[in-house]
């Protein structure tokens, strides 16, 4: 079967965790969109491991893991991840798309710069070069893996992508300008690099599938960073939708059969945007502090994390958006240390109370409507059954997964694998 694990809100919803539960029982896992702009952080017996374009099935002998034609694939960044995924004695099986594009240096360049430019109003970008990389896709100057192998047709691109880059970097930012030879000799290293993994990874799915393999699609950020259906422009550059994961992998949308959408039981994100539920000051850091296996700061950044209450309005539309047909709550073991807690209920603009999501400039108005919940209050890590779990965290999930509309399968209650409860629905 092909299964799906996509996130329902701003990414930082605890996927890694999920996706390598998942992986455990794949024979492929694929990555299908984004780069090396956010971080899958896992534990397991293996280690401590934060993947930014690994898959998540890097622990498992028996998988296969793929790097979409849908990803930003830096080299550099995914050879440097893969020596640190060796030197814990791990030994993946690893395919890269020949149809996937190269995240190249002036990438990363162009993005500082726009940023720089933008000051204030920046998009507090991670800087990965993910934004101008997705625009030389669509603006078809983009350099696909298999054209490192014809080096004719690779000069006659590089020629042209200097002539067009220059006059931005001349004109717009007034920095140092590009040169072919030198972005030729880089792309030769990366040919060098990447040849033992290049495949033609829509033949090998499309044989996988006809076999009944058990392929895991791998997406990242979530819902609300979704150019079309997110925050815009605060969003990131590819789809972190489930019906991008055809695309972004080759694979037919009709073969999806189950989408995992993840929630955290209250809200994070990294970066600028909307964020309705947001709390600050010494509420919002005790929060961070108390937040996942090493507080809420970014798996790529290191930033402290923008924290809030479980915001029903946007979960919801995040797992419609998904087409979930399960939901998994994370972090939930990290509210314990609270006396109440908040959950909102929906979002009040100009005077009138909505349940549905809006587009962003109504967002920019809007006002969280919160209801309180009593805190449980003590240590609910260590626990297997859901029934064990005090009242008042019952009471919590179920509210949530009403609101929802679609049911919690599974609750984490630590950031360790095995710290997960299933629920029987």
């Amino acid at each position: 079967m092909v299964r799906a694990i996509v996130g329902a809100n701003w990414g930082d919803e605890g996927k890694g965790k999920i996706t390598d539960m998942f992986a455990e029982q794949s024979d492929i896992v694929i990555r299908f969109q984004g780069g090396a702009n956010a971080g899958h952080t896992i534990i397991n017996e293996h280690g401590r491991f934060a993947l930014h374009l690994m898959p998540s099935g890097v622990c498992y002998d028996h998988t296969t893991c793929i790097i979409g034609n849908g990803v930003a694939l830096d080299i550099n960044k995914f050879i440097n991840e893969l020596e640190q995924v060796k030197k814990a004695g791990l030994n993946p099986h690893l395919l890269v798309s020949e149809r996937a594009q190269i995240l190249m240096p002036y990438h990363i360049l162009l993005d500082e710069y726009e940023e720089e430019r933008l000051g204030k109003n920046a998009f507090g970008s991670t800087k990965s070069g993910i934004a101008p990389f997705f625009s030389d896709k669509y603006s078809k100057i983009g350099i696909q893996v298999n054209e490192l192998f014809d080096e004719e047709v690779l000069r006659a691109k590089l020629k042209n992508i200097c002539t067009l880059k220059n006059l931005t970097l001349e004109h717009v930012y007034h920095k140092p300008l590009l040169d072919e030879d030198e972005l030729f000799a880089t792309c030769m290293e990366y040919k060098e690099k990447i040849a033992p993994y290049v495949c033609d990874t829509h033949t090998y799915l499309s044989n996988a599938i006809k076999e009944g393999k058990n392929i895991l699609l791998e997406g990242q950020l979530g819902t609300l960073k979704d150019p079309d259906f997110g925050i815009y422009p605060m969003v990131t550059s590819s789809s972190t939708l489930a019906g991008y994961g055809a695309v972004g992998a080759g694979i037919p949308p009709h073969k999806i059969e189950d989408i995992v959408v993840v929630t955290k039981a209250y809200s994070s994100a990294v970066g600028a945007g909307e964020f309705v539920s947001e709390i600050f000051g010494d509420e919002a850091q005790e929060l961070r502090i108390h937040g996942g296996d090493k507080g809420e700061f970014g798996a790529t950044t290191g930033r402290p994390r923008r924290v809030g209450w479980f915001d029903c309005v946007a979960s919801r539309y995040g797992i419609e958006c998904q087409g979930a047909t399960q939901v998994v709550m994370t972090a939930l073991d990290c509210l314990s240390y609270l006396e109440e807690i908040k959950v909102c209920v929906g979002y009040e603009i100009d005077g009138e109370v909505t349940k549905d999501f809006p587009t962003t400039p109504l967002l920019k108005k809007a006002k969280p409507v919160l209801k309180t919940f009593k805190g449980w209050h003590c240590d609910i890590r260590g626990i297997k059954n859901y029934d064990e779990l005090p009242q008042e965290t019952r009471d919590y999930v179920e509210f949530i997964e009403n609101e929802m509309g679609c049911n919690i399968t599974m609750v984490s209650n630590g950031p360790e694998r095995e710290a997960i409860i299933y629920r029987n629905k």
